[in-house]
């Protein structure tokens, strides 16, 4: 590790310029933190964390849908655990499942299909978060759930797709990038292709990496190396996990159950093409198709700069709120809710 700090020292003394890198994984950024990463890097090499973290991009309106539903009459909501602690515009699942509702935390899909056919007189819904990482075990459990029979079963998906979040970063005027560090997760299901066009159409760099120290520092020196060489392109230096074509087995799922659609993104809004929703021979388990919801006015809580430490405009100590009035404990924003969001990684390994 200490040979590729040196080649890093070398390579930015090289450039002789800030460069900015963004990570758009949420592991990648506890990860940074945890090492250490930023205090061993020369200062001109700047990396700031993305929207990497699926809990923290789904939209207020999304955790307000849902508090609605939970609320309605013989059903049970199932979800992942940070998805409970995620503020609505009027408190939060935990909360309501306090006041009553029947609200349950799922380590998968799977398992909220087991609720379902063990509660075979309710409604029972998945709340299905995530990227492509987790979308082709949604749609296993849909195809398990249409083979099994099982009625009274129900998504509602907020899955999001990445790439076309970086192009929408680098559309925006407010954030000038050199780099990506992309995500290692999401790369072992997509592969290396899916990014092509951020060096084609908009001349950066980018590099798959692992999730060690080492790796990230690799990633950092790789990606350094393209941009003094002029030549950038999509490389993966985590060659044990990501393969070019990714994983094909799993993108079939995903595409067997899902469509492309716009999808809301907290901090961006909305994005063309880059969420999931169930086909039309699967809609009969779609929430929105299911259930009748009324218009819903979210309220964004006042203060919060989650969105912009999302679009890496800011970071989180920059938010008025950050640990003063948000933190881990009492999460205003979903940055602070999840391990893997920027303001809760800050707060526990960045604030020293």
């Amino acid at each position: 590790m200490k040979e590729v700090v040196i080649t890093i020292e070398k390579l930015a003394e090289k450039l002789n310029r800030e460069v900015s890198l963004m990570e758009v994984c949420g592991t990648h950024t506890v990860s940074i933190f945890r090492h250490g990463i930023r205090s061993i890097i020369p200062s001109n090499i700047k990396l700031l964390s993305g929207p990497g973290c699926p809990v923290c991009v789904t939209p207020t309106e999304d955790i307000d849908r849902m508090l609605y539903v939970a609320k309605l009459p013989n059903v049970i909501l199932t979800t992942f655990g940070d998805m409970m602690r995620v503020p609505g515009s009027n408190g939060s699942l935990y909360k309501a499942k306090a006041e009553g509702a029947d609200v349950r935390v799922v380590y998968s899909a799977l398992d909220a299909l087991a609720v379902a056919e063990k509660n075979k007189d309710k409604k029972v819904i998945f709340f299905a978060v995530g990227f492509e990482t987790t979308a082709p075990s949604v749609a296993v459990t849909v195809i398990e759930a249409e083979r099994k029979g099982v009625e009274n079963f129900y998504i509602y998906s907020v899955h999001k797709l990445v790439p076309p979040a970086l192009e929408a970063l680098l559309n925006t005027e407010e954030l000038k990038l050199d780099g990506f560090i992309l995500p290692g997760h999401v790369s072992t299901i997509i592969g290396s292709r899916p990014y092509e066009f951020i060096p084609l159409k908009y001349k950066k760099a980018c590099v798959i990496t692992g999730f060690d120290a080492d790796d990230i520092l690799y990633g950092i020196m790789m990606l350094l190396k393209q941009i003094i060489d002029n030549k950038p392109k999509v490389e993966i230096q985590y060659k044990d996990a990501v393969k070019e074509c990714g994983n094909p087995k799993a993108v079939d799922f995903i595409y067997k159950c899902f469509e492309l659609t716009d999808s809301k993104w907290r901090g961006i809004g909305i994005i063309p093409l880059s969420g999931l929703k169930l086909k039309e021979e699967f809609s009969h388990r779609d929430v929105e198709k299911v259930f009748k919801m009324p218009e819903i006015q979210s309220i964004e809580p006042k203060g919060c700069q989650c969105g912009l430490v999302l679009r890496g405009v800011k970071i989180p100590p920059q938010c008025p709120l950050f640990e003063k009035v948000c933190t881990p404990e009492n999460p205003v924003g979903a940055c602070m809710v999840s391990s893997e969001g920027s303001c809760a990684a800050y707060y526990k390994y960045g604030r020293t």
